[in-house]
């Protein structure tokens, strides 16, 4: 038996997102770019007149929401075709125009910033009060009047605007290595006869299939593709790195770090609180590996067990029997947040759902305020995919509550906030699913894909998190960043999280920064994932403990978008990041899981 992946051109439309409801067409799309040309042209006669008049500046952020709102439009058509099959080179060659002229408006918008500060702010807020459509610029003078010491000259932010472009280079080539020019081995069963694709779209299915073969052979396929290319893909990642160290350093950063955290004013502690917490916490991890180990009944526990079905009973979970439990489980936010979900994925096609060839690795929500909110990801009937759909689906419901109840400016919410929100959902969708299916090895499943959620967020991605910093620091003292080197790098922290409990494959573990293609290549990115399922298991407890105006602040939390930054939009929830509480309270409640484990498995 052979597993093959459909073509693109053999996915039913109902199951794809909508592209066509941006533009209608590509005629439209094409004449959509020459709009934003055009309004660029627009944008360049206020160079230098922004002090002129509080008129004048009015007018500017006038044409400047209009250009970035055609622009976003453009960007989100382009990559929607792209992504999908990336091996469709005219799909391709748009996205490639997309991005090169996203990155011609952030060198031609530069002069706003350095202009604003040689108007001052005591003039801008006398203007702010004199012209009504400057009063929604408060909070952004507030926070340009904070960042002033990083922003830099007219002709210094237009050059760092101009080698946007350039310097996606080195992530798209990482992606375009992962996602179409890898070619995996085919993973193989034990009874030597069936054998299974191995792909970005299917990699995280066979990991928990019942077969220890196919997880086996699965697993290490998967990574003997990234190993082959492991130099490649150090030499890219290190350009990736060095391009962090340039812009901090030409915004006058003291560090890698800080340049990350300082644009949404996120102290540094918080970052350092967050993995401090999780190495005190890294017994919860070895008990839990003890636990599935002699679940299995393995004398050895290896990484590619980490996910291996620990009953004989699969949960079969088809997409429409998804949307159900998601919507039940978001019953506690109200009728009217279920019924925007519902409708749009079942009626404006916001999921591009099941996986084809060349599809994009992974799963993700996009779109733009004046589109609907946008789900890539690769279903396959079973709860891991459920809840893949739930977190993106709590992404999508993020930005339609901040784009219906924000203006331009502050539409946009940073990365720290994004990932809670959609960790909510999943907490919220488990806790109904614990409640209502009793079943013996139904709740066994659901605590394993919680766990398998927990060990991505609050194990894979503060590891990830740890080897991020080490790097920059190396970068930052002049090191050298070869593949060698990262691979030692991150087997050694992956050796300290797994422990004596789990079989390290050295190599195999330490090709696991090279699997992330996009992540590493965002500035301290992935510890936000663990900030983000933190807040939101605390924002869940409260929820469900019915806790007096808890629903209120959290869709509060959701409506404000970027305008609160993101640690005082979680204090308006009720949560405080600026101290350990919320990720001990996470990891209270992934040692409950694994208590309920114990319990299920009669150990």
């Amino acid at each position: 038996m052979n597993h093959t992946l459909a073509k693109r051109s053999e996915i039913a439309i109902e199951h794809t997102w909508d592209a066509y409801s941006v533009f209608p067409s590509d005629e439209a799309w094409e004449t959509a770019v020459q709009e934003v040309q055009t309004r660029l042209q627009t944008i360049t006669t206020f160079q230098g007149r922004l002090g002129t008049a509080a008129s004048v500046l009015a007018d500017f952020l006038a044409e400047l929401e209009q250009l970035y709102a055609i622009m976003g439009k453009v960007f989100i058509y382009a990559g929607m075709f792209y992504q999908v099959d990336t091996a469709d080179s005219a799909a391709a060659a748009k996205s490639d125009r997309a991005q090169g002229l996203f990155g011609q408006v952030a060198a031609t918008t530069a002069f706003m910033e350095p202009e604003l500060l040689t108007i001052g702010f005591a003039k801008l807020r006398q203007w702010l009060q004199e012209e009504p459509r400057l009063a929604i610029m408060a909070h952004k003078l507030d926070d340009l009047e904070r960042q002033q010491a990083h922003v830099r000259s007219a002709e210094v932010e237009e050059l760092l605007g101009l080698v946007t472009d350039a310097f996606r280079t080195a992530v798209s080539a990482h992606s375009i290595l992962a996602d179409t020019d890898l070619t995996f081995a085919p993973a193989r069963a034990s009874n030597g006869a069936d054998e299974f694709t191995v792909a970005q779209g299917t990699i995280n299915a066979l990991l928990t299939h019942t077969d220890r073969e196919v997880r086996r052979t699965a697993w290490q396929n998967y990574c003997d593709a990234y190993l082959a290319h492991k130099n490649s893909m150090a030499a890219l990642q290190a350009a990736g790195i060095k391009q962090d160290v340039f812009r901090a350093r030409a915004r006058r950063h003291a560090s890698s770090l800080e340049a990350a955290l300082h644009p949404h004013n996120i102290p540094v502690e918080v970052f350092h609180n967050t993995i401090a917490t999780f190495r005190q916490n890294l017994p919860t991890w070895h008990r839990y590996w003890a636990i599935r180990r002699k679940a299995l009944g393995y004398d050895k526990l290896h990484v590619y067990d980490i996910k291996a079905p620990l009953t004989a009973v699969k949960p079969h979970v088809p997409f429409s029997q998804a949307v159900e439990w998601i919507s039940a489980g978001m019953k506690p936010l109200g009728d009217e947040y279920v019924s925007i979900l519902r409708r749009g994925v079942l009626e404006q096609r916001w999921v591009d759902i099941y996986p084809n060839q060349n599809k994009r690795a992974g799963a993700f929500s996009s779109g733009v305020q004046g589109t609907h909110p946008f789900i890539l990801m690769s279903y396959s009937d079973d709860l891991f995919s459920m809840s893949t759909l739930a977190h993106e689906l709590g992404h999508s419901m993020h930005s339609y509550y901040s784009w219906q109840n924000q203006p331009f400016l502050y539409a946009r919410y940073s990365i720290f906030a994004a990932e809670v929100a959609s960790n909510l959902n999943q907490a919220l969708v488990r806790d109904y699913l614990l409640r209502s299916q009793p079943d013996r090895d139904f709740q066994i499943a659901v605590i394993e894909e919680a766990m398998s959620n927990f060990h991505r967020y609050f194990f894979i991605m503060p590891t990830l998190a740890r080897f991020e910093l080490e790097i920059h620091e190396r970068v930052e003292r002049g090191q050298p960043l070869t593949a060698e080197g990262l691979i030692a790098l991150m087997t050694d922290l992956f050796a300290e999280g797994y422990g004596s409990e789990v079989e390290m494959d050295r190599e195999r573990v330490g090709i696991t920064w090279a699997q992330f293609p996009t992540h590493l290549y965002a500035n301290f990115y992935v510890f936000q994932y663990t900030t983000g399922i933190s807040a939101a298991h605390a924002l869940a407890s409260d929820i469900l403990a019915g806790q007096p105006g808890a629903i209120d602040n959290y869709l509060a939390f959701l409506k404000a978008g970027g305008s609160l930054y993101p640690v005082d939009a979680l204090k308006l929830a009720g949560i405080d990041m600026r101290t350990p509480e919320p990720v001990e309270k996470t990891f209270a409640v992934l040692a409950s899981y694994v208590d309920r484990l114990e319990t299920l498995l009669g150990h």
